[in-house]
């Protein structure tokens, strides 16, 4: 192969910046192993430090709490009722309403710390998260992380402990009659009690890694009818995982969609993208500006669209080879997975969707 060069962006104390990287070298059975290690530890919701943004950085811009990104908490959390605490709302714009403890993550904190304190002055009660069950985004300047969670502490609030932060406290039910804030909630409960009675995905919890930007960790996976499995790679400065950068146009998940664009021009509109959910997230907060960005681990299928069109826009028959389609980047490439226990579990999250969901808002 020719020597051919491009931009990658490394971090180093904190800051991303820019070198130039060359793609004249061949891949080793070592540098496949490690990959295929860190696709375990993901997978096994483990974290694996942001060293480089390959795709998206010059959109992106770091991210600072409550100025380019806002994060909210959300708690479902059950009595041995199945009973679910709900919170009435101070404020005026929602005035005796009653929502779900939530709020907004605050400088410094962990999301695990907002949740915590979300619940103890909304609900009167310590609490302990249990798993994430769902994130939802309107691209990184709005991500709402629900947990399920269970009371540790504390007692109900009650009306004479009124306050800014809430009204008051109380279990429902589910079936009396309560003036809701937001009809969005019947939704989550639903999915915390499924969650209750049948865990469809491994706990999983943010894990303490800073990183500066909000991003998606792909892996990005292309599977055939006999089951092969292929995992798309970036070559330089050593083989790994592909990294994009969320931009505030589009959802988080699109920068996978941005990937698949930049290593197989020809074949993506032949293509759908499909981010199926987070095996992990990787979020610290401690220090505001540098560290308040959010890593997302995530699953993402290409599958080939079934429905394609010739020259004249007319609907042709599909003729799969059973092949990921062909990369044109020279930084990028496929590697067919050969470790069968990674396979199994990989072809199994692709076809049960057994993973956090992450869904997009936009």
């Amino acid at each position: 192969m020719s020597k051919q060069s491009s931009s990658s962006q490394h971090s180093g104390n904190g800051n991303l910046t820019r070198s130039l990287i060359t793609y004249d070298m061949e891949v080793t059975e070592k540098e496949w192993r490690q990959v295929e290690e860190q696709v375990e530890r993901l997978l096994s919701g483990q974290g694996s430090e942001v060293t480089a943004c390959d795709v998206g950085l010059e959109q992106s811009k770091p991210a600072n709490l409550r100025k380019t990104v806002t994060y909210i908490v959300c708690a479902i959390i059950f009595n041995e009722k199945e009973e679910v605490l709900m919170v009435q709302e101070a404020k005026t714009d929602c005035y005796k309403q009653w929502y779900l403890p939530a709020g907004r993550v605050e400088v410094g904190e962990s999301l695990e710390e907002a949740l915590r304190r979300e619940v103890k002055e909304e609900a009167g009660f310590d609490c302990e998260p249990i798993t994430l069950l769902l994130i939802q985004e309107q691209g990184p300047q709005w991500i709402r992380f629900t947990f399920l969670a269970k009371v540790t502490g504390g007692s109900l609030k009650s009306l004479s402990a009124a306050d800014q932060e809430s009204l008051q406290a109380s279990w429902w039910d589910r079936q009396s009659a309560l003036p809701l804030r937001g009809r969005d909630i019947l939704r989550l409960i639903d999915c915390g009690l499924k969650y209750r009675q049948d865990p469809w995905h491994p706990v999983t919890l943010p894990v303490d890694l800073s990183c500066r930007h909000v991003v998606q960790r792909l892996v990005l996976v292309f599977t055939n009818a006999e089951e092969q499995i292929w995992v798309l790679l970036i070559k330089a400065p050593v083989l790994h995982l592909p990294t994009a950068a969320a931009v505030k146009t589009h959802a988080v998940t699109w920068a996978a969609n941005v990937v698949v664009q930049e290593a197989m021009p020809s074949a993506y509109y032949d293509q759908d993208v499909n981010t199926l959910g987070v095996f992990s997230l990787q979020h610290n907060g401690r220090q505001h500006g540098k560290t308040d960005g959010v890593c997302f681990n995530t699953l993402v299928a290409l599958v080939p669209d079934h429905v394609q069109r010739n020259e004249d826009g007319e609907k042709v028959e599909w003729m799969g080879t059973g092949q990921p389609p062909p990369v044109e980047n020279p930084r990028y490439v496929w590697h067919e997975v050969q470790k069968q226990t990674l396979k199994e579990k990989l072809l199994e999250k692709t076809k049960n969707t057994s993973i956090l969901p992450m869904h997009s808002l936009y």
